[in-house]
């Protein structure tokens, strides 16, 4: 496999840390192989879209999801350093409502794989960092929601350092007890 899996505390969501090969003149890795990844994870997975979005530092993007069409994402960073938080949101889960989180970076070419049923979101640690991820869905807007990132019940230990900036949609998103779930 061209990767090492990481598991999490949400056993679903997975660290993907690829093989990389370098010497002086830079760096090589497969970044992403359909089969190999089908069998880190234990299910078949088929992507249909591909995001790359640009942040400044302390820019926090979510938490987001989609209530229906729901998108599984697999994430990685590959210009400067986010911390990456993925959030349980169905209600049929034991780990409900619990959260991991994992710092991606250029320099560690960490993927992490969110499934459907998490909200996601991530802040930028860098001066800027550049974020792709693949979807297992389309991006539907009237189905799009947010939790607010510093729900105290969630309690996500954010890095302290940089006060966060923010959209409007992210600053007045619901919380926890008040957001819509997953069955």
């Amino acid at each position: 496999m061209p990767f090492n899996v990481i598991p999490t505390n949400l056993p679903e969501v997975k660290i993907l840390e690829p093989k990389v090969f370098g010497d002086a003149r830079g760096f090589f890795f497969e970044s992403f192989n359909a089969r190999d990844f089908e069998q880190a994870i234990g299910l078949s997975v088929e992507f249909v879209q591909d995001n790359h979005s640009k942040s400044a530092k302390g820019v926090l993007r979510g938490l987001h999801y989609q209530i229906k069409h729901p998108q599984g994402k697999l994430v990685r960073v590959v210009s400067g350093e986010v911390y990456d938080v993925a959030v349980d949101l169905r209600n049929s889960s034991a780990n409900f409502g619990h959260w991991t989180g994992v710092h991606l970076s250029s320099q560690n070419h960490r993927q992490l794989w969110i499934p459907p049923g998490f909200a996601h979101g991530f802040l930028v640690l860098s001066e800027s960092a550049e974020f792709l991820y693949k979807t297992t869905d389309y991006w539907y807007p009237e189905h799009e929601r947010s939790l607010i990132w510093n729900d105290p019940s969630l309690n996500i230990e954010w890095p302290n350092s940089i006060t966060p900036i923010l959209s409007v949609k992210d600053q007045t998103a619901p919380t926890l007890d008040k957001a819509e779930h997953f069955d």
